[in-house]
């Protein structure tokens, strides 16, 4: 399975321009990015719900839009599975019968057939003669995918598929969805903008800023070593600076006031200098950071330490409640960040 996605698309003043692929079977990308960067419309194109203004989209080397060839398939024979963040239940139909009106072929009796074989693979059989508004939004999320699998997809599009739900049954579903997952012969693009549910849920990543998508990484690539800004702020980096590269390849950081070495190299185009909360520590070491603590705040399982550096910006230290050495408001300390902690980045969204 492959799928090759390269699409411009302007809505108003919004501009869209993503590029990426799934290379292999099962593989699970994910678009993430915050609300409004262009996810969702990205899986439109996908879809065939909305048509890009120039690009191309082919699956599994068939042509589902080429804006220079003039193609552009409708939406029914594309073979692409959406679940849409409400679901998208036909509310006036029981269960059973919008499962079946996924299924084209086939008698009556046989499409019924169908139809509660695949409410039987999640679970939900016994919801067949219910309407939508009669399920939880765990069964809800069933149905749907009971309704995408009668289709026979050969991709699947899942757009925020645990936003509407809370708590524990998150939890439940994100576990089922992740066995359904591995048993779906082909690809899936995840939409999201919780980084630890994608790091959980998917095998790799685009990040999506302003419309614009970064280079597909791997999860751990995310995390322990994003390139671009935008990337360090999804994947939860609390502390980012301007900074200006000097001629001894260290980094001076205008938020902090202060100049850092890191190990990884950087070109011309670092613009920005990120350090995770939980890479500060406390004490002298390389890289140090004179400081005053500005505020303690206790969080469940951990403290939070924001701490007022030389030139006025703040950083956000973070450790473990039985870690944190007592200082009050106001008084002095000194951190430090270990060079392979300091990450260089460019701007965010650029490919």
């Amino acid at each position: 399975m492959s799928l090759l996605v390269d699409v411009r698309k302007r809505l108003g003043g919004f501009s869209l321009d993503v590029a990426f692929e799934l290379e292999r079977p099962h593989e699970v990308v994910a678009l993430l990015g915050a609300s409004g960067c262009g996810k969702s419309l990205t899986l439109k194109c996908i879809a065939g719900i909305m048509r890009p203004d120039e690009g191309r989209i082919v699956l599994d080397d068939r042509v589902l839009f080429d804006s220079e060839a003039g193609i552009d398939l409708p939406a029914q024979q594309r073979r692409v599975g959406y679940l849409f963040q409400s679901y998208a239940l036909f509310p006036n139909m029981s269960v059973e019968q919008n499962v079946m009106a996924a299924i084209r072929a086939g008698s009556r009796q046989e499409r019924r057939k169908r139809a509660r074989r695949e409410l039987e693979a999640l679970h939900v059989g016994e919801l067949a003669a219910r309407r939508p508004r009669e399920l939880s939004g765990g069964q809800q999320q069933r149905c749907a995918m009971a309704r995408i699998f009668a289709s026979d997809p050969e991709l699947l599009l899942l757009d925020e598929p645990f936003s509407a739900l809370d708590g524990y049954l998150r939890w439940q579903l994100e576990l089922e969805l992740a066995d359904t997952l591995r048993r779906f012969p082909g690809g899936v693009v995840y939409v999201s903008h919780n980084r630890d549910e994608v790091y959980r849920m998917c095998d790799g990543v685009c990040v999506v800023s302003d419309g614009r998508s970064g280079p597909k990484m791997g999860m751990r690539e995310l995390f322990e070593a994003p390139r671009s800004l935008a990337a360090a702020l999804i994947s939860g980096c609390k502390n980012v600076s301007p900074v200006s590269a000097l001629p001894d390849g260290s980094l001076r950081c205008e938020t902090w006031g202060v100049t850092l070495f890191c190990e990884v190299p950087f070109g011309l185009d670092v613009t920005h200098v990120g350090i995770r909360a939980h890479y500060l520590h406390m004490g002298e070491g390389e890289n140090r950071i004179p400081c005053v603590v500005d505020r303690i705040i206790d969080s469940s399982f951990s403290t939070i330490v924001m701490l007022r550096t030389p030139a006025g910006g703040l950083l956000r230290y973070e450790c473990e409640k039985d870690a944190w050495e007592g200082l009050e408001a106001g008084e002095s300390c000194v951190v430090h960040v270990a060079r392979r902690d300091v990450l260089p980045l460019g701007e965010g969204g650029a490919r």
